[in-house]
């Protein structure tokens, strides 16, 4: 039973961190379970098993947290990046105990497939204009009472969509962007109609950027439009 509590522990972990993270896909098991099924020795097993249950971690936890910046990872690369650092991983645990990776290319193969093929749908997601997420836009500070509006997108293959939502509340402009400020948004460039943008990017290759568009309506309610700018 001591030679392989490494495997059951490192599938208790894996399941644990995909069932208790929001929006993560179990894809990210996959890897686990692989090399539950590579891992010959306690030793390297365990070893290996804790790098890529790390990994997991890294590429699930800070995207669930709202946390953005370089070396938050996208949920697109949640599917491809992550697949190569756990395919790479596995490899140097497979030659480390056998001495020959060989045997195992295909299931390697299967998982590089798997994660650029869901890393390809989101992306078509993207492309066809889904609206955002939350983005930390929603469910917005507890001061304030947001009333989201309905979906904007723009005609033809590839517009984009945006959400809007009016806030209200006491010094509801002020609330705001101390809200959006705290989850990474920082001033960039205003809109062609003057209205003030927020910004926030993160992705540790390939950088995805969220922009909020402010607009005052009174000195107790404020007008936000939120969209993916780069992805």
């Amino acid at each position: 039973m001591g030679e392989h509590s490494w495997r059951a522990g490192l599938l208790v972990g894996g399941l644990l961190i995909c069932g208790l993270t929001r929006d993560t896909s179990f894809f990210g098991i996959i890897p686990l379970m692989m090399w539950c099924a590579l891992g010959r020795t306690w030793w390297t097993g365990a070893g290996v098993g804790l790098v890529l249950l790390g990994l997991l971690a890294w590429f699930a936890v800070p995207r669930n947290l709202q946390w953005s910046g370089p070396w938050v990872p996208t949920r697109v690369e949640s599917f491809w990046l992550y697949a190569v650092l756990s395919v790479v991983v596995c490899l140097i645990g497979v030659l480390v105990q056998r001495g020959e990776g060989v045997t195992w290319t295909p299931w390697l193969l299967a998982v590089l497939v798997m994660g650029f093929a869901g890393a390809g749908v989101l992306k078509l997601g993207d492309y066809e204009g889904n609206a955002p997420h939350d983005e930390s836009v929603l469910p917005g500070p507890s001061a304030l009472q947001l009333n989201e509006g309905d979906v904007q997108c723009g005609s033809g293959h590839g517009a984009k969509c945006a959400r809007e939502a009016e806030a209200t509340g006491e010094r509801a402009g002020e609330v705001m962007r101390a809200h959006l400020t705290s989850y990474g948004y920082t001033s960039a460039s205003t809109t062609w109609t003057g209205n003030e943008r927020l910004c926030r990017t993160s992705g540790l290759v390939s950088v995805r950027e969220v922009c909020a568009e402010l607009k005052d309506l009174s000195a107790t309610s404020l007008r936000v439009r939120w969209y993916v700018n780069r992805a």
